[in-house]
């Protein structure tokens, strides 16, 4: 549904209303052949506004309940207004005096049934089923790419929740590399220590003690991670 093709719409039919809500006076003030003419040309603006409420209908199909709800009751209105004014033609319009029956209103009404009449009449529905069509088109369009766009959405969610999983493994990994280099720089201050006070031989199976024990902190770091 396309609020902008509903609203165009709205505009047309208010124009028309407007021009044939001033018809029955004039109708009143006229008389002979002017009568006939104004006749016509508010049969012709009643058919247009007629079927520019059914294209209004049309558009209020797919939109939101809080929206065509309301709407629909004014088309209702909008309906019952114009069958107000075609009373009002009617009467404004008064049979003639030679006592032909029908009068005035019905010549006009067999008038409107000329092929010319008719022709422009199937003119103007040709073009509104058409721009019924042409905009049935755009709201699937719409729909496609709304459809897209949720793809696209849920895609961008999933890389965001992988890359917090990886950045939770980097520091994962810092922390392991800070609690090594703090584990060999003690192990860098008892080597020290003992080379100071040891000799070669006592230092070198120190060494490898050391060197043991840091290997064994490690694998045991490495397995807990793979945990």
């Amino acid at each position: 549904m396309s609020s902008e093709e509903f609203e165009k719409l709205h505009e047309i039919y208010r124009s028309l209303y407007e021009e044939l809500k001033l018809m029955p006076q004039r109708l009143l003030r006229s008389n002979g052949e002017e009568k006939k003419s104004l006749l016509r040309a508010f049969e012709e603006r009643k058919v247009e506004a007629e079927e520019i409420l059914q294209g209004m209908e049309v558009e209020l199909r797919d939109a939101p309940p809080s929206y065509r709800n309301p709407m629909r009751t004014k088309l209702h209105l909008y309906h019952r207004d114009l069958a107000k004014l075609q009373r009002d033609a009617k009467t404004s319009a008064p049979p003639l005096s030679d006592g032909s029956q029908g009068g005035i209103y019905s010549s006009q009404n067999q008038q409107s049934s000329s092929p010319f009449v008719q022709t422009r009449l199937q003119s103007q529905r040709a073009l509104l089923l058409q721009g019924t069509e042409s905009l049935h088109n755009a709201s699937e369009s719409i729909d496609r790419s709304q459809r897209l766009a949720a793809e696209t959405e849920h895609i961008g969610t999933d890389i965001i929740e992988e890359l917090g999983e990886q950045r939770e493994q980097l520091d994962r990994t810092r922390d392991r590399l800070v609690n090594t280099g703090e584990n060999l720089s003690r192990t860098r201050k008892i080597l020290r220590s003992m080379s100071r006070r040891d000799s070669p031989d006592t230092l070198r199976r120190k060494l490898i003690s050391a060197t043991s024990v840091r290997d064994l902190v490690l694998s045991r770091l490495t397995a807990r991670d793979h945990r």
